[in-house]
């Protein structure tokens, strides 16, 4: 019997340990949209160059952290010319930042039902080494042993959706605060959903 409920004890703390997901996306799927609407010109690109580490607990969501980063690099607008002006040093300057960075600190107003929590994330997102302090919201879902579903089988495990669109301003990181705003929108709409994966050895 004490072999039972030991054997039983330890089941239940694997079952209820914090998980960590990878969102460096094996199929490449992963992406943010980005969209400046001014005026005159309306301005969409998408980045797919994204990694990061998220660790979340399935008992436990708001104890959720993790950073993700955006490779500069990745971002793209169907224009070439434009796409050459984004990676510029007077626009995103690319050599000299090659990262966009997003560090989470704690999930607030959170709010689970079944498989999926709605909450809001305080964060520092830093680009162009600017860092500025943002709450966002967040939708987590979490889908326990679908990863085999996912990859066609060749893995097995779980993996953590995340959602979210929010707005920043380009004036606030110095991304060509000069630029004429009827041509080029300061606020930049935002979207993601990013699926990170939680291998099983």
């Amino acid at each position: 019997m004490r072999w039972v409920f030991g054997a039983w004890v330890v089941a239940a703390s694997a079952c209820a340990a914090p998980i960590e997901f990878d969102f460096k996306d094996p199929k490449g799927v992963n992406n943010v949209v980005f969209r400046l609407d001014a005026p005159l010109e309306s301005i969409s690109g998408s980045a797919t160059g994204i990694s990061g580490k998220v660790v979340f607990d399935p008992e436990n969501p708001a104890a959720t952290r993790g950073r993700l980063v955006v490779s500069a690099e990745s971002l793209h607008v169907p224009n070439p010319m434009m796409k050459q002006h984004l990676h510029s040093g007077q626009w995103m300057d690319v050599a000299r930042y090659p990262e966009i960075v997003f560090e989470s600190t704690a999930l607030e107003d959170v709010q689970a039902r079944g498989d999926e929590v709605t909450a809001r994330v305080r964060g520092r997102l830093t680009i162009r080494d600017v860092t500025r302090e943002l709450v966002v919201p967040v939708r987590l879902t979490y889908l326990k042993d679908k990863l085999g579903a996912r990859s066609n089988g060749q893995m097995q495990g779980d993996l953590l959706v995340i959602r979210s669109q929010f707005t920043i301003r380009r004036s606030d990181f110095g991304i060509n605060p000069a630029a004429p705003q009827d041509k080029v929108a300061d606020e930049i709409e935002l979207t993601f959903s990013l699926a990170g994966i939680a291998p099983r050895k």
